[in-house]
């Protein structure tokens, strides 16, 4: 028996949309080419906060652990966990510019399969010659399958190097997608995809940059990277990575280069796990620490961020209080997931 469906309201975008009452508010929403804000679908980063104007909602798992009660109790909800149990009005952040860029559909082919480190894989995906996908530097796509679940990644290209989408894939234990990628899919396999999705793009703003990655969180920022570097643009950039062991800084020596060739870029490797440094950019422990331990006051920074929950709710909980300002810390929240959810 199929799931009822409900009529959802979005202010101040004005746009009635049709949710299936199992399914999350955000997915009809993105389902129906409306990118509204949010990062790692998960309940954890509470960047698809929205307030209910009327209507019921429920949420299968409980109130997300990124919604305090106070905030529940004030009408705000997390569109990513939201089901709807009535038809709804709920006003949404709107956030122009992501918005002048539409969310298609398109085929694509696997072009090219790099292996980076035993457990991240570079894809390349190449489109129809009569289509083209336009995006921001650190939007996303999801790649669909069978039984209506996709799969997220990162764009690592820039736009103004699209003719083939580069992708960073981690291998994830009992992932079948991304067992499929590493193991039996063939350079030439037709894929389907949806994008660009997400709002964690790069703005361009004055002063210098602060960008943290954590394992492939380095893809979104690589294509900002390239969209600065490549694009002529002299902002001062400090990149840090965090990875657990060396291995795991599965293009190293690319950044390496790049901070050669462009002297606006400090790169600094932070290994959490390692009991030795063997390279003169690499600390041991905890990436933002290793930030706040370089930049104690952190005012002048536009903050770009993008890994794990951990990571992200570190830096939300302590950045805040050395001097980052309110709208610049820009994040993107992922879970390393089984097919479905986002990577």
């Amino acid at each position: 028996m199929a799931a009822p469906e409900y009529k959802v309201l979005i202010e101040p975008h004005g746009r009635h949309i049709t949710v299936s009452a199992d399914r999350p508010v955000l997915e009809g929403a993105l389902a129906s080419g409306l990118n509204l804000p949010h990062s790692c679908k998960s309940g954890h980063c509470a960047s698809c906060r929205a307030r209910l104007r009327a209507g019921e909602i429920e949420y299968p798992n409980g109130i997300p652990v990124g919604l305090t009660a106070e905030e529940a109790k004030a009408g705000n909800v997390l569109l990513c966990q939201a089901r709807a149990r009535s038809d709804l009005v709920v006003e949404a952040r709107l956030i122009r510019n992501v918005a002048e860029v539409d969310i298609k559909t398109l085929p694509c082919r696997i072009a090219r399969l790099t292996p980076l480190a035993p457990d991240v894989l570079q894809v390349f995906l190449r489109l129809p010659a009569v289509e083209s996908l336009r995006f921001h530097p650190g939007q996303y796509l999801d790649i669909l399958l069978d039984g209506g679940k996709r799969r997220s990644f990162s764009i690592a290209s820039p736009p103004h190097d699209s003719d083939l989408l580069e992708l960073h894939v981690r291998r994830v234990a009992g992932g079948g997608f991304t067992q499929q990628l590493f193991d039996t899919l063939p350079v030439g396999s037709l894929l389907r995809i949806e994008g660009p999705i997400g709002q964690f793009v790069y703005q361009e703003n004055q002063g210098p940059l602060l960008m943290i990655a954590g394992g492939t969180g380095f893809a979104p920022l690589k294509s900002m990277l390239r969209h600065v570097l490549e694009g002529g643009g002299d902002r001062p950039i400090h990149l840090y990575w965090g990875a657990r062991q060396p291995h795991d800084l599965y293009e190293e020596d690319l950044v390496l280069s790049w901070a050669h060739q462009y002297p606006q870029l400090r790169f600094v490797a932070v290994l959490s796990e390692a009991t030795q440094t063997k390279a003169p950019h690499h600390r041991l422990g905890w990436v933002h620490e290793a930030v706040l331990a370089d930049h104690a006051n952190l005012e002048r920074f536009d903050v770009y961020a993008a890994g794990p929950p951990a990571l992200i709710e570190a830096i939300r909980a302590t950045f805040p209080r050395h001097g980052v300002q309110e709208g610049r810390l820009f994040f993107d929240s992922f879970d390393y997931a089984d097919d479905g959810h986002p990577t």
